[in-house]
This record gives structure tokens, C-alpha cells and sequence, in this order.
């Protein structure tokens, strides 16, 4: 398992999620961490997901 962080922000910059979730690879991470994002409400935020290295794996603005 890997580790990535989310993070989701409203617009005026306050932080809603800061947290780290764990998935097997960078497909699980995008497929499942879309689904976590939905559940979540916050797709139409701010949000990231990237890998222990920095790497985006999902962004939206």
C-alpha cells in the first residue's frame, strides 16, 4: 500500500480535508479516490490527491 495525501479547500482558502489515505497504486488511488471525493462533497471544491512524491494525482480548481 501507498500513501496519499488529500487535501480540499474552499474558495476562500480555508482547508476542509487534509488527510492521507492509502491505496495499492496510482489507478486505485484515481478510481477510488473519485469515489471518496463524491461521497465526500467536496468534488466542485478545490481538492487534490498526490503521491508521497508530490505527484498529482487528481486536482481540480
Amino acid at each position: 500500500m501507498e500513501n496519499y495525501r488529500f487535501t480540499a479547500f474552499e474558495k476562500s482558502g480555508k482547508v476542509l480535508f487534509d488527510e492521507v489515505w492509502s491505496f495499492e497504486n496510482e489507478a486505485k488511488a484515481k478510481a477510488e479516490g473519485q469515489k471518496e471525493i463524491e461521497l465526500r462533497g467536496v468534488a466542485a471544491q478545490t481538492h487534490r490527491l498526490v503521491n508521497s512524491a508530490g505527484k498529482l494525482i487528481l486536482f481540480h480548481v
